[in-house]
């Protein structure tokens, strides 16, 4: 079999999954966030954190509690590496340094999962297990309360109630997330992941000598990285290792957990707001771009010239031969596409212009099927910037699923489409100004530039991934980074919040002869077409210096 058609039958068996799943779990979030019954466990949280599940809030108060949890979460964090030293199961390893402990505590807290340091020798049980592990959970679920507190204000009239944070918040992690990862940890196990909390020992040989390895609950905290999109790895080598994927079955698996929530949330999305054509649109735009990005990257990754690439029969140049171009090319978009960050290959060496596919699907805004949560608000951002477009070409004024999109609903879409953007090419730009922050570059020219272009791309927009020719292990990288993951991550929900506070306000608009169907194909296309040409006009210039103008010379 060739490894052309062998990646497309993965894509294909990937595809059939996502499938089956789509229906009954997109049904099943929808009640969940829809449910008004407390379950006992849920109470005694609620009643450990002082907060009433049954309280409505308005947009600024779930705003509030939105950042009052994650900021708490953030200190938590940051104050547990610094006393990894003194904590047990800490495998010897000394406390975090302050610059990478605010940067790790960012990372893990916005659901980016960058990481400066080395997983395995940096990380013991309690902050990996304790730390970052329960991070992956609760910054997922927060996406996926933003979200879903969007998807009410469509939903609702006449009221400024998005519901609570808090019960969206514990639901989200008791109810779907937890579930999900106790059977896919078992499925990792089942594969060879490893799950214990083992000290460090030596392992083979190696040119002469031996290695050290520490084991760890790899497997649980493999599955909700994946799960939540969040990214961050057990080991430094992330799901290139066999201990976090032992074979091409995982590999699959693990792609297929990167797009479950954020795919399937388009149906909870149509089930919330009593149109399910509204979220097959939703779920084709998104799907549209990720084939069609997966199609490119294993076109333009099997299609190099030249010896080396005649004899691997393409860019296997930093693959893992166990899993191939067509399954790295898939799990690359798939992970670059949506908030994930976690990588079974190593991005540098991708070609040029696979390079430039990846830093383009980051640039996307993360909505293609995008994170957990975030993707879903992302694109339905985009599809009110699509119809306030529409609106302009025939001179009506643009509506939403019954909603009046006016002045206000437009300066807080622009405003979230804008801020992402600035944080990614202004970082970019003082660091290419400044000497300090060039010297970390590996690579010179239009490669050296897209590592740095790459990494604040990743970080602003709360992926994750990372070019690695670049050291991050920097005063300048950890602390501008971390400043990059938390306005990324936390000023869009300030518009998204303000956004589903105006249109809850609104009633219902009726629909007339007039009004655009948002849920027909000419809007799907209307709506890729509005993504790419916003995103091609933003970062055109940025990517023409690093990775185009790196395939076009190779």
């Amino acid at each position: 079999m060739s490894p052309v058609l062998a990646g497309v039958l993965q894509l294909l068996a990937l595809i059939a999954a996502l499938a089956l799943a789509y229906r009954p779990l997109g049904d099943y979030m929808a009640r969940v966030y829809s449910s008004e019954k407390h379950y006992k466990p849920e109470k005694w949280i609620y009643k450990a954190i002082g907060a009433n599940p049954s309280a409505e809030m308005r947009w600024p108060a779930y705003l509030r509690a939105v950042l009052a949890f994650s900021a708490v979460s953030v200190l938590f964090l940051y104050a547990l590496q610094r006393a990894q030293g003194i904590l047990p199961g800490s495998l010897g390893f000394v406390a975090i340094d302050p610059d990478q402990a605010f940067n790790t505590a960012a990372s893990f807290v916005s659901n980016t999962n960058w990481q400066s340091y080395y997983g395995e020798q940096a990380m013991g049980h309690v902050v990996q297990t304790g730390g970052l592990a329960v991070q992956n959970f609760v910054s997922a679920a927060v996406g996926m309360a933003v979200a879903v507190a969007l998807v009410r204000g469509f939903a609702r009239s006449r009221t400024g109630e998005l519901g609570n944070f808090w019960a969206d918040l514990v639901r989200g992690v008791f109810r779907i997330l937890l579930p999900i990862s106790v059977i896919g940890a078992v499925i990792l196990v089942a594969c060879g992941a490893i799950q214990n909390f083992a000290g460090i020992h030596e392992v083979g040989q190696f040119l002469g000598g031996t290695q050290q390895w520490n084991g760890g609950a790899v497997a649980s905290q493999e599955v909700i990285k994946e799960l939540g999109t969040n990214g961050g790895g057990y080991f430094n080598a992330n799901s290139a290792h066999p201990f976090e994927n032992p074979n091409p079955f995982s590999n699959l698996f693990e792609i297929f957990l990167i797009l479950l929530i954020p795919f399937s949330l388009t149906r909870t999305f149509g089930r919330m707001v009593g149109n399910l054509r509204q979220g097959y649109a939703i779920l084709a735009t998104m799907a549209t771009i990720w084939l069609g990005f997966v199609a490119l990257m294993m076109w333009t990754e099997f299609a190099g010239n030249g010896p080396a690439f005649d004899i691997a029969g393409g860019a296997m140049e930093g693959k893992e031969t166990r899993f191939g171009i067509a399954a790295s090319s898939i799990f690359s978009v798939s992970t670059t596409l949506t908030s994930t960050g976690a990588v079974n290959s190593f991005h540098s060496s991708f070609t040029g212009l696979g390079g430039g596919i990846q830093l383009l699907g980051m640039q996307l805004g993360e909505i293609a099927p995008g994170g957990v949560g975030s993707g879903l608000y992302g694109m339905l951002i985009m599809a009110i910037i699509a119809v306030f477009i529409a609106g302009l070409m025939v001179g009506r004024t643009p509506e939403y699923l019954g909603k009046k999109i006016g002045t206000r609903e437009i300066k807080f879409a622009a405003c979230y489409i804008l801020i992402t953007p600035a944080l990614v090419l202004g970082f970019t730009a003082a660091a290419m100004a400044l000497d300090t922050p060039a010297n970390s570059m590996t690579n010179t020219g239009a490669h050296g530039f897209s590592e740095i272009l790459y990494a604040y791309t990743s970080g602003a927009n709360n992926n994750g991934s990372a070019f690695a020719g670049l050291n991050a292990d920097t005063q300048w990288f950890n602390s501008t980074i971390g400043i990059a993951m938390l306005l990324g991550r936390f000023l869009p929900m300030v518009f998204v919040l303000a956004l589903a506070g105006s249109l809850a306000e609104q009633k219902p608009v009726p629909e007339t002869a007039g009004t655009l169907r948002t849920d027909k194909p000419l809007y799907t296309g209307l709506l890729v077409g509005t993504i790419l040409i916003v995103t091609g006009l933003t970062y055109f210039p940025a990517l023409a210096l690093g990775p185009l103008a790196e395939g076009l010379a190779s």
